[in-house]
């Protein structure tokens, strides 16, 4: 049996193929079908700079599926519970994930390599799968399946970077970009009791979603204006925490300038810099860095009731849809940013 997935193939070459149907290969194992996937920020640096080559390899790391199968030693789960994913897949037992670090799971890996499926496609293996996927108490055509798909990935970055940063009432915050996930970050920091969240970002569409989800001020200044700007709002000291979710040398020279002393910075941005800007002045005074790549399955739980009661809707990120057919162009639209983050319904 076939089905399609979405490959990658070098810098602005995705194609969606025929590729063999999943099947069971480990008694841990679960087949998935797919029905919502999404494209990250993240597979924007492959589809940016990913070096050309005759072989390619899956693409895709957030999805909700329907189980269709498990091997036999899987437990909990059964032939059409409703799971979502989340962006790596880890056994839930060892030390690190009991401590709640799933990222660094003895026995866990992630997407689209080593043979396993990537979550662009209709179908897919799913290791450790009784550790790995989190059941979702609601029918597969459920209005909510957008902002249940962010908790496989965009929303706990974002929660992930506001927790490590140490955001709570009373606490003052930069977010820096306003992409998905910083908008996932404004979210969260609202959602932890923020009183003052300043979003750095110059997209109006973005950051007036930044706005509904609780940013207090706007600034679309970058560079040194932008660190003068944040300093000015906040009567010259800057914010208590900043969130850094861009990734880029810029963002995290201005993380440093517009944040207060004794202050913390939070970086969950892929970092493409190969050195850390942090110097004396970083150093006396007195500044935390902190962060890192998100143990979403840590968070789901968590996160996740807020979804199902409305309190919070995280999917308003997603503002374009395609089918598989149509990943391409997903890819394109994102890569144009004339798209926030687009949603696959294949």
């Amino acid at each position: 049996m076939l089905m399609r997935a979405t490959m990658i193939y070098g810098a602005g070459d995705v194609r969606v193929e025929t590729v063999p149907d999943p099947v069971l290969r480990e008694p841990t194992d679960a087949l998935v079908r797919v029905v919502r996937s999404c494209i990250c920020g993240s597979d924007l640096w492959p589809y940016g700079s990913m070096p050309a080559g005759e072989q390619g390899r899956r693409i895709g790391h957030e999805f909700i599926g329907v189980v269709e199968d498990t091997g036999a030693e899987v437990s909990g789960l059964s032939r059409g519970d409703l799971v979502v994913a989340p962006f790596v897949w880890a056994d839930n037992t060892c030390d690190f994930c009991r401590e709640g670090l799933h990222t660094s799971c003895r026995h866990g890996g992630g997407w689209g390599s080593n043979g396993v499926d990537g979550g662009q496609g209709e179908a897919v293996r799913v290791p450790q799968a009784q550790g790995t996927l989190v059941k979702l108490p609601v029918a597969e055509d459920s209005a909510l399946l957008p902002s249940l798909l962010s908790l496989s990935d965009v929303f706990p970055t974002g929660h992930h970077c506001a927790v490590t940063a140490g955001v709570g009432p009373r606490t003052t915050v930069t977010v820096i970009g306003d992409g998905a996930v910083g908008l996932s970050a404004v979210l969260a920091a609202k959602r932890l009791g923020a009183e003052r969240i300043i979003l750095m970002g110059r997209h109006k569409d973005r950051t007036d979603l930044g706005r509904e989800f609780g940013a207090t001020d706007v600034v679309a200044e970058r560079g040194a204006e932008g660190v003068e700007r944040v300093r000015e709002l906040t009567g010259g000291d800057g914010t208590h925490t900043v969130l850094e979710c861009v990734g880029l040398k810029p963002a995290i020279e201005t993380a440093f300038g517009v944040v207060r002393a004794g202050g913390t910075v939070s970086r969950v941005g892929a970092p493409q810099y190969p050195d850390v800007p942090a110097d004396f002045g970083v150093f006396f005074r007195n500044i935390t860095l902190t962060g890192g790549v998100a143990p979403a399955r840590a968070y789901i739980e968590e996160l996740m009731p807020d979804i199902l009661e409305g309190r919070v809707q995280p999917g308003k990120v997603f503002d374009r849809t395609v089918n598989l057919d149509q990943v391409p162009d997903g890819y394109r639209a994102m890569a144009d940013r004339t798209a926030l983050k687009v949603l696959i319904q294949p």
